[in-house]
């Protein structure tokens, strides 16, 4: 479950950085940046920061 969660975060927010790019500001393509960087760490490290969070907060 919390697989499909971090899955749906993180397509979330890419999908909202570029509508924010294209109709906000172009600096906004950074927090998909920054979102594709943590997917990156977290294949490498098998550490995820929102799966921690997940954890805390009792999700399975």
């Amino acid at each position: 479950m919390r697989e499909r969660i971090i899955r749906a975060v993180a397509g979330t927010f890419v999908l909202v950085s570029i509508l924010l790019a294209i109709f906000v500001h172009i600096y906004w393509l950074g927090l998909a940046v920054f979102v594709g960087i943590n997917l990156l760490q977290s294949s490498l490290t098998k550490f995820c920061p929102l799966e921690y969070f997940l954890k805390k907060g009792g999700i399975q």
